[in-house]
């Protein structure tokens, strides 16, 4: 029958969950939270609220749509961080409950580990090519910014991180202040591919190795945009689609930049990008660049695949389940890992 992993994330503000049999995924439901949009952001407390509303029957038509019964299941997986801690106790709590209920091993799944892992997700019927190690990936998401070393599916090093804010974040705070909604990122994206990307020049940070910032370059876009509206208060709607094509190419130089400086230190070729920012057209064009003149085994996950779900907490707790990491009743989820 093989192994069954039921997987669920609730790090943020989407409540998913999937089944995985043997590295391919039968089922991956994902339930939002369009009540953050009004906001700006998500919310904390409304989202723990909506993950306990969501958790159950999203989980019901998980196994359904998989057409696995309960009884097949071997292990579940949860998301235990990072996040926020009210969205992590409610996945954790019902994985708990689920896994002393059924009698089978619980599986704690670091979040940063399962987003670089979704590359070695297989499909049914259908041969994949996955990454060889060592392999080095691009992690670039709202909460996260990182450049990663896999030396096998379950070690995973940090090689840079981000110093203050994340990539994502960067895209929807500017994306804020541009009027855009949230998150702004889709449309940062949709706009830029109207736009003149060496429009406008800002601010690109000086930090060492290969760690990242992203802080002065929000600033940076704050105080052009500030300066240019006392001239013309009509300036942003006027250059909306140079704007957004000139930040995300200020971006996405940074992320590139750092990446290839960490192929040639390593010396890997084996080269993938993942999080939710690795869904944008500008990021993905320009990684297919680099990988087709410096010779890289590139693999960009699909769309589907980049934003927080429980396929990704599925993989990794397969690989983990046939190593034998599980984990135990009393262990308590984290913001911070």
């Amino acid at each position: 029958m093989g192994v069954t992993i039921l997987a669920i994330e609730s790090s943020c503000d989407d409540t998913s969950a999937a089944v995985v049999r043997d590295a391919c995924v039968l089922s991956n439901l994902i339930a939002g939270q369009e009540v953050h949009r009004s906001y700006g952001g998500v919310v904390p407390e409304l989202a723990s609220r909506a993950h306990q509303v969501n958790i159950v029957p999203v989980v019901d038509q998980a196994l359904k749509k998989a057409g696995t019964d309960i009884d097949e299941i071997s292990a579940v997986a949860f998301t235990r961080g990072p996040g926020l801690l009210g969205s992590l106790l409610v996945g954790a709590s019902f994985a708990k409950g689920f896994a002393l209920a059924r009698k089978i091993p619980l599986i704690e799944v670091n979040h940063l580990q399962a987003h670089v892992l979704v590359h070695f997700i297989k499909k049914k019927e259908e041969e994949v090519t996955v990454p060889e190690f060592p392999f080095l990936c691009l992690l670039v998401s709202g909460g996260h910014t990182g450049i990663m070393l896999l030396k096998s599916h379950l070690e995973m090093e940090t090689l840079g991180g981000t110093i203050d804010d994340a990539a994502g974040e960067a895209f929807d705070k500017c994306g804020k202040l541009m009027g855009l909604p949230y998150p702004a990122g889709p449309e940062i994206d949709r706009l830029a591919m109207q736009g003149d990307k060496n429009a406008f020049r800002f601010s690109r940070p000086s930090v060492p190795g290969l760690n990242f910032s992203f802080s002065g370059l929000k600033t940076s876009f704050l105080y052009f945009l500030r300066d240019r509206l006392k001239e013309d208060p009509g300036f942003i709607a006027e250059n909306k689609a140079d704007l957004c094509a000139s930040l995300q190419n200020t971006i996405v130089e940074i992320l590139v930049e750092k990446l290839v400086t960490a192929s040639l230190e390593t010396g890997i070729r084996e080269i993938g990008i993942a999080g939710g920012v690795s869904a944008n057209s500008g990021l993905r064009n320009r990684v297919l660049e680099e990988a087709r003149e410096r010779k890289w085994n590139i693999f960009i996950p699909d769309s589907g695949l980049t934003t927080d779900n429980a396929a990704m907490i599925g993989i990794t707790g397969y690989y983990k389940y046939l190593g034998r990491k599980f984990a135990t009743q009393d262990i308590a989820p984290q913001a911070r890992l």
